[in-house]
Parts: structure tokens; C-alpha cells; sequence
């Protein structure tokens, strides 16, 4: 069965469902890391990408943003003058009540006889100004790193916008 698209999950509705301990079989996340490029050094700029609305954000779209901004900002900055950190975690999981269909479905599906779901997937609750992600660089490598979040910032379900936390007045 194809996946459902991610506006049916976008909005926050009812209580988290975070305890896996009771769900059999829950999806594994699809995000592999949360820290990128060089965790070591201390950089003079940190800007963070901040969501402007309360939403859900599957995991799915984190990796794709995680993956479209390290690509870019890997070949544009260089590995070692950045670094990435994922600031969110997708806790809640996502349901589905299955429904069969096709020829014969009337025969085989429930309808809404124990229509509490299968896990599908995971979500991360972000509330309003809440940061999704934080980049720290260098003054050089400042250019490549808005670019790369003008691209990853696109994968993401809600409208974001970038905030200094350090070295506003270096690029300006």
C-alpha cells in the first residue's frame, strides 16, 4: 500500500502516542544522524532554522532535509568548516486503520471494527519557534550554508525562517 501524503499528518491532533513498550512493531526512524561535518571545532556563526507553526514533521521529511542540505553544504563549504545538528527527534508515532482495496474488498475489509491502526511511522511534535535544526560555520563558508538550507528548508511541512544565535554581525 503506497504511503499517504504527509498534509494528512501535518497537523497536531489529540494526545502524543510515544510508548512503543505496548506497539508491536513500530517503523525504525529514518534519520541515521543527528550530528554532521565537524563536531569538534568552534565556530564563529550559529544559525538555526526555526519553525513558524505548530506542526508534525515525519521522519521521513527530516532525513530528506538532513540529506539535501549536508549534500550541498559538504561540497560547497567542505567537510570540515561545518557543523549540523538535528535538534528534534520524532517521538510520536504515526497510525493508520488499513483498508483494503480492489475487487472484492467489501468481502475482506472491517470497516471500522477495531479501527485503532498499525504504526506507520514516526513524527516529531515541533511547536511554534521552535528550532529544527542548528548550522554552525565559518564567515567563508556562511553563503554556501543559507543556500543549503534555502534547500532543505523545502522538504520540510511548515514555513521556516533562520535565526542568528551567533555572529549576526560577521556576515552583515
Amino acid at each position: 500500500m503506497a504511503r499517504k501524503p504527509n498534509r494528512m499528518y501535518r497537523q497536531i491532533r489529540g494526545q502524543a502516542y510515544t510508548r512503543r513498550k505496548y506497539m508491536g512493531g513500530v517503523p525504525a526512524t529514518r534519520i541515521t544522524q543527528f550530528d554532521l561535518g565537524n563536531v569538534t571545532a568552534d565556530f564563529p556563526i550559529v544559525v538555526s532554522l526555526l519553525a513558524e507553526e505548530p506542526c508534525q514533521i515525519r521522519h521521513t521529511a527530516l532525513e530528506a532535509c538532513r540529506r539535501a542540505l549536508n549534500r550541498y553544504v559538504e561540497k560547497k563549504v567542505g567537510p570540515a568548516n561545518y557543523h549540523i545538528k538535528i535538534r528534534v527527534y520524532p517521538h510520536n508515532v504515526l497510525r493508520e486503520n488499513k483498508q483494503a482495496t480492489g475487487a472484492g474488498a467489501d468481502r475482506v475489509s472491517m470497516g471500522m471494527r477495531a479501527a485503532f491502526g498499525k504504526a506507520v511511522g514516526t513524527a516529531a511534535r515541533v511547536c511554534a519557534n521552535q528550532p529544527i535544526l542548528t548550522v554552525r560555520t565559518t564567515k567563508e563558508g556562511f553563503a554556501g550554508i543559507k543556500e543549503g538550507l534555502r534547500r532543505g528548508r523545502m522538504k520540510l511541512p511548515t514555513p521556516t525562517r533562520l535565526v542568528f544565535e551567533k555572529g549576526a554581525e560577521l556576515v552583515m
